[in-house]
């Protein structure tokens, strides 16, 4: 008899309010779900304004003072983190779950020494209160990501743009967390500093089993390390599966319509589609679905009614009434409509 092995990490139906102006509730994130397993890589992708930062920020408790996580689990080796009080999350954060933050230049301290900085790191989350092992500690971690020890004690202004990329990740490492989520780890960074930044995180996850949640606009960069994808539209999942049925099979609109977005190298001479119209504000989304203003495929029932998550296959999950009827416990032919993929 086999004994199921729990995920390392499992969100469950986490909704975010943010309140805005003349206490107005703004639905930043709504009913999102999924699971991480050790050693595993999922992919977070969406457009700007989707409520991917917003849903990151929220598995270590660091929304801004007007966010509110207003429903649902956030169970970290079976333990929901939202039942934990201060002091406890502070002994999760950094240690468990760490994070590399969107704009490596922004999340550096410019007057203290990238050496400090990740020492201090060090020193809060772990057990070593010897100056010297730390430092020992710090120069081993810069190696790791590929910068010399001997460049601790300078500044975050002396580092290029990948530099300062690879010494947040080597701050995010420093406590051996079991979680490591990237917010947009290669953006403004050249195509090149992207590679080595994405072979890197790709290795560490390798080498030391972490598991790792990569937050992305950039299909290209989740087809090449990620296991499973979570697509986000309006802060609701739009689809939620393996890399490979993302890719070959994508169930959602939305989907479909990032992946003929995206640059096809087999044939260089296609057009590159684009999708019309803009993400919905928080302040004025649309009735039913959030993704119908834009979707060539809307119809009535689509401006008026919210789909539920259909589960299509085993791990594969799609909010689409197109999918209604081909869900698992639907047609028993088990095909997915042709929407022009």
């Amino acid at each position: 008899m086999s004994t199921r092995v729990s995920p390392l990490l499992e969100v469950c139906n986490i909704s975010i309010d943010y309140i805005g102006p003349n206490n107005t509730c703004l639905k930043a994130v709504e009913d999102i779900s999924f699971t991480l397993n050790e050693g595993e890589m999922m992919g977070l992708v969406g457009e700007s304004g989707c409520g991917k930062t917003t849903l990151m920020l929220s598995l270590l408790r660091l929304l801004p003072v007007a966010g509110r996580i207003v429903s649902g689990q956030i169970n970290f080796r079976d333990h929901d983190l939202l039942n934990l009080n201060e002091h406890e999350m502070n002994q999760v954060r950094w240690r468990d779950i760490a994070m590399i933050f969107q704009g490596a230049m922004n999340a550096l301290n410019p007057v203290v020494s990238i050496g400090d900085q990740i020492a201090e790191a060090i020193q809060c989350h772990t057990p070593i209160n010897d100056r010297g092992r730390r430092h020992a500690a710090v120069d081993e971690l810069l190696e790791l990501v590929g910068i010399s020890g001997e460049r601790a004690e300078q500044y975050p202004f002396q580092f290029s743009g990948g530099m300062r990329q690879r010494a947040m990740i080597a701050m995010a490492l420093a406590c051996h967390p079991h979680v490591l989520i990237a917010d947009e780890p290669t953006t403004a960074l050249d195509v090149m500093i992207q590679a080595q930044i994405l072979e890197l995180l790709d290795s560490l996850r390798r080498k030391l089993g972490q598991a790792i949640i990569l937050v992305t606009h950039d299909l290209g960069v989740i087809a090449e390390v990620c296991d499973r994808v979570l697509v986000m539209y309006g802060g609701v999942m739009a689809e939620y599966a393996s890399v490979d049925t993302i890719y070959n099979n994508p169930a959602h609109p939305y989907t479909q319509d990032l992946i003929k977005a995206f640059p096809d190298l087999s044939n260089p001479g296609d057009k590159l589609a684009s999708i019309p119209g803009y993400p919905p504000r928080l302040d004025q989304l649309p009735p039913g679905c959030r993704f119908a203003p834009r979707c060539r495929h809307a119809f009535q029932r689509c401006h008026q009614e919210q789909p539920r998550l259909y589960l299509l296959e085993k791990n594969h999950q799609a909010s689409c009434f197109l999918v209604e009827n081909e869900r698992i416990f639907g047609n028993s032919n088990g095909k997915l409509p042709d929407l022009g993929v």
